[in-house]
């Protein structure tokens, strides 16, 4: 895998964004050389439920794509509450996992009805202090009903 530049500022992926002017998802994985090696018998390009453990038709990522009813709002404020409604995959997926951008292809619909993607070209990592801009961006919105979307065990 070549090496992918950082992106170190929301207004950073913002440029990106404008760029690339395409199918760009964020990954929350240990990377592109992970993810998207081969092996004998397909591509590696798979992920799996995290219920059952049965593999899944692509990367389940999730989509940076403008939807019309966001309208005239902020790309910024788009971005961030994107990048923060995963954050939690960090944790969860254990030490080396960080968020990337790929440009792809929805090929299936996940179990969380996420996308499946087909990796085409990576695009980015994602920075800590991306992180941590973002998740200031969406604490200043001042919702209470709103935040990261983990899952929390119940006890008992």
């Amino acid at each position: 895998m070549p090496d992918m530049p950082t992106v170190a500022t929301l207004t950073e992926l913002e440029a990106v964004f404008e760029a690339e002017r395409g199918e760009l998802f964020v990954r929350w994985s240990h990377g592109p050389s992970a993810d998207l090696e081969q092996d004998d018998d397909k591509r590696a390009q798979s992920s799996r439920d995290g219920l059952t453990g049965v593999p899944l038709p692509g990367l389940s990522a999730n989509p940076l794509r403008l939807e019309p009813w966001w309208a005239d709002r902020p790309l910024r404020l788009w971005l961030a509450r994107r990048l923060h409604d995963y954050e939690h995959l960090r944790e969860l997926r254990g030490p080396g996992v960080r968020p990337w951008v790929l440009r792809g292809r929805e090929r299936a619909r996940g179990p969380d009805n996420e996308p499946l993607v087909i990796c085409d070209r990576p695009v980015a990592w994602i920075s800590d202090d991306v992180l941590r801009e973002a998740e200031e961006l969406v604490n200043a919105q001042a919702s209470p009903e709103w935040g990261p979307l983990a899952r929390h065990r119940r006890p008992g």
